[in-house]
């Protein structure tokens, strides 16, 4: 594995939208997808927006781009800090979402993130909750952190919060049921081609439905590497959402990078 080697916007989508049909789009677009994720709420994102806030110290005028924002939530908490945030997704249902917390220094556009958003304007441009590796060539990966650079002033930081693939892969359950509020979820995992496959078979009100997650499953060192062919340096590495030092059993990924010269 390994990586190889855009623009303004309206209000309404603003991204020429894939005329494949990729995995994400009916997942996100699902009820479902925020059922089975119900645990990762609101108060789960304020802690971890605290710890890098009090790590980070950005100024009071600072900009972030939440990226792949889902219905908000890790966007509505730095919001309500004072900040001015943008948060995009691909998923209409979830920006619809998450525009009933809009103010004045919150707003929310429907984007791909492949294509570029706004040019050298982002002090700050998070990508949380596994929200990377979605696509299916290095290429698109890669192009999406080029957009990151595009995205950040000079001297601005990218933060990526990714999962620890070498865990995860060690420890994978391949089967596994879960039963939340009468649905019922059957899950199962493979490891393919570089990439982690999640199979989830969906039966609520008697009927079945079926969908898939699908992410590149990159190590630290092959994300590294990513980001120096877009013009990022890695600065800090950490392993969880209280920003624990990275270890091999750690958690999670999260890596901070500022915008070098591409």
């Amino acid at each position: 594995m390994g990586c190889s080697s855009f623009i303004y916007f309206s209000r309404a989508a603003t991204s020429t939208m894939p005329e494949k049909n990729e995995w994400f789009e009916s997942w996100f677009h699902s009820p479902f997808y925020e059922l089975l994720y119900y645990k990762r709420d609101r108060s789960e994102a304020k802690e971890f927006i605290e710890a890098l806030l009090n790590h980070l110290r950005p100024e009071s005028h600072a900009r972030f781009l939440d990226l792949a924002c889902g219905s908000g939530r890790h966007s509505v908490y730095l919001a309500s800090k004072g900040y001015e945030v943008t948060g995009i997704d691909l998923s209409d249902e979830l920006i619809e979402k998450a525009r009933r917390d809009e103010r004045d220094n919150l707003s929310f556009y429907v984007h791909d993130m492949r294509n570029s958003f706004r040019i050298n304007y982002y002090d700050y441009v998070l990508n949380l909750f596994t929200s990377f590796g979605y696509f299916d060539t290095d290429h698109e990966h890669v192009r999406v952190l080029h957009n990151v650079f595009k995205g950040l002033n000079s001297g601005g930081l990218f933060v990526l919060d990714f999962f620890n693939a070498e865990k995860v892969i060690a420890a994978l359950v391949k089967n596994e049921t879960k039963e939340i509020n009468g649905t019922r979820f059957d899950i199962s995992r493979i490891v393919e081609n570089g990439f982690i496959y999640k199979n989830i078979v969906v039966t609520a009100n008697g009927t079945e439905q079926k969908f898939q997650e699908r992410v590149r499953a990159y190590l630290a060192h092959e994300l590294q590497h990513c980001f120096e062919e877009a013009g990022l340096s890695v600065t800090e590495r950490f392993g969880s959402y209280d920003l624990k030092p990275f270890a091999n059993d750690s958690d999670r990924l999260i890596l901070i990078a500022t915008k070098g010269h591409a």
